[in-house]
């Protein structure tokens, strides 16, 4: 069987330590804040990552998206994102009493954390996001999902099963252990927690300072009590680029972006000998889908 001609360019998927982003169809609030929905995510985060080996080093679940900063050590990204975007979509539909699409037709975006100093930028950012976004004037206020510092190498979240849509029969776990986890190149949770402090505390301050001369926050009360299918009134930039590294260093952002244009070329370059009839055309290290589902041969990652 041959491999059919993608529209898209292949994404290349390597261990690594990632930014993801899922929001919600429309803009929809459906992941606002609630026992249930806080739950859900919280249990299916739980188990996907301990089933596809992903460390989850922060998380935060705001009312129409949600972002994650994790280690991808396997390689097995697009698994990990199908079974926790697949079940959270279909728990909190049924807890919502509604079957439309849950996610927007776009699939997540997963960003490559190249050096230490974009894992501290951008877990800054993702614990900021409810402060910059204007809905509460400090991270700690955020009623919904959100991995405080004091987690990063602490003691294990434990989450239950949820009771409503899991079959307390089926193959799920009962109960279920997360640990947020310290990425590599920091040797220790204190010494990234003493890295993000100022990052954090820089970010905050830019938002409280913006949102207070735009009048104020939306406050945790007025969050709680959005309906699920209401949507932002804000508007937000359509084709606008999707980026799949983030480089702060300018000379490192020229390495990896010459590096995924090599995986491109390479990936033609097979792609092609493929179709020519070379069964054995070795696919660059990276590729996923038609690894997974042709059985190409790769090249090992590095």
């Amino acid at each position: 069987m041959q491999p059919p001609l993608s529209v898209t360019a292949p994404r290349q998927v390597l261990p690594g330590t990632y930014l993801v982003t899922r929001r919600c169809a429309q803009r929809q609030f459906l992941l606002t804040p609630s026992a249930i929905t806080n739950q859900v995510f919280l249990y299916l985060l739980a188990v996907a990552a301990g089933r596809y080996g992903v460390e989850v080093h922060a998380f935060c679940i705001l009312s129409n998206h949600y972002h994650l900063v994790v280690t991808d050590a396997h390689a097995r990204l697009p698994a990990f994102q199908q079974f926790l975007d697949g079940l959270v979509a279909r728990a909190v539909n049924a807890s919502l009493g509604r079957w439309e699409a849950f996610w927007a037709p776009d699939s997540y975006s997963a960003v490559r954390l190249a050096t230490a100093a974009d894992v501290i930028e951008k877990i800054a950012y993702v614990l900021v996001n409810p402060v910059a976004a204007g809905l509460v004037a400090s991270g700690d206020l955020w009623p919904g999902l959100r991995s405080a510092p004091a987690l990063i190498g602490g003691d294990a979240l434990e989450v239950e099963r949820p009771e409503h849509f899991f079959d307390p029969a089926g193959p799920l776990p009962d109960r279920v252990r997360l640990r947020v986890t310290t990425p590599s190149g920091f040797g220790s949770a204190d010494r990234l927690r003493a890295e993000l402090a100022p990052a954090i505390a820089r970010r905050e301050d830019e938002a409280r300072a913006e949102w207070h001369a735009r009048g104020g926050f939306v406050g945790a009360r007025r969050v709680l009590a959005q309906e699920p299918t209401a949507r932002a009134r804000s508007t937000e930039p359509k084709r606008a680029l999707n980026p799949r590294v983030a480089v702060h260093d300018k000379w490192k952002r020229i390495e990896v972006l010459g590096r995924l244009v090599e995986f491109l070329r390479a990936y033609r370059r097979a792609w092609l000998a493929r179709r020519a009839g070379e069964r054995d055309a070795l696919f660059p290290a990276g590729t996923y889908q038609l690894r997974v589902m042709h059985g190409v041969p790769c090249a090992a990652s590095s």
